[in-house]
């Protein structure tokens, strides 16, 4: 399950990771705002303009890292620019540090790749790669040599928050060329609005994302979220994991 790092006070934060864990999220996938966030749609962008209002962000990221870390695994996601911002090698201690076992960089550039990963593997942090569906074979390959842990595979070209249909047998298609290029576990996000739709994907994957569903909760009445996360974890069930972001 994904949430936004900072987008209420600490002890709020907590309950609610506490919550939404016992209501059936596997994983945590925690987001570390940026003022940029141009793959993600309105719902999370607005989420991390209120946990960038706030201030301290990264202290009060870890602190929620921590939290989650206690309760399930923990993935981090963020873009490169605070990576970049905080330096990939401090970034990738203090995330460790926290009880991160990943972390996500999607709009990870090509020429930081390798200094990234080395930063990450000397934390025995894993580094997932979102793997965009336009890349050729090649592209593949070499985004996949790269990662660990597994490969995203959105289910929708869209940003974050996209609630329209999905072309399934297109994101069939994509997850079989991942398997060729990799044995990593494969999970989809982006686009799995509803519980019907999670579980139309779910066979496709070893894991299904679900983030904005939630985060819109978080936003306006997080008393909702854990019914929200019961919804998507009990129709998939046994098919996948409920992991971080729609």
């Amino acid at each position: 399950m994904f949430v936004p790092a900072g987008l209420h006070p600490a002890r709020a934060e907590r309950h609610q990771l506490d919550q939404i864990a016992r209501a059936g999220a596997d994983l945590f996938e925690i987001g570390l705002a940026h003022h940029d966030a141009d793959l993600d749609g309105p719902i999370i962008q607005a989420a991390y303009r209120r946990a960038l209002s706030r201030g301290h962000l990264l202290t009060r990221a870890l602190r929620g890292i921590e939290h989650a870390a206690g309760l399930r695994p923990t993935v981090v996601m963020t873009y490169w620019d605070p990576v970049s911002r905080h330096g990939p090698e401090r970034l990738a201690r203090l995330l460790a540090d926290a009880g991160a076992a990943g972390a996500m960089v999607v709009d990870l550039p090509d020429n930081q790749a390798e200094r990234w990963q080395a930063a990450a593997k000397a934390t025995n942090l894993s580094t997932p790669r979102l793997v965009p569906r336009h890349l050729t074979d090649t592209g593949l390959a070499t985004v996949a040599a790269g990662a660990s842990g597994w490969l995203y595979a959105p289910a929708s070209t869209a940003p974050t928050g996209y609630r329209g249909p999905l072309d399934v047998p297109t994101l069939a298609d994509f997850t079989t060329r991942l398997r060729a290029a990799s044995p990593l576990p494969v999970v989809s996000g982006v686009g799995i609005s509803t519980p019907a739709l999670a579980e139309r994907v779910a066979p496709l994957v070893d894991a299904v994302v679900i983030g904005t569903p939630v985060v819109r909760a978080l936003m306006t009445a997080p008393e909702q979220a854990p019914a929200i996360t019961t919804a998507f974890a009990q129709t998939l069930n046994p098919h996948a994991t409920t992991e971080t972001r729609a």
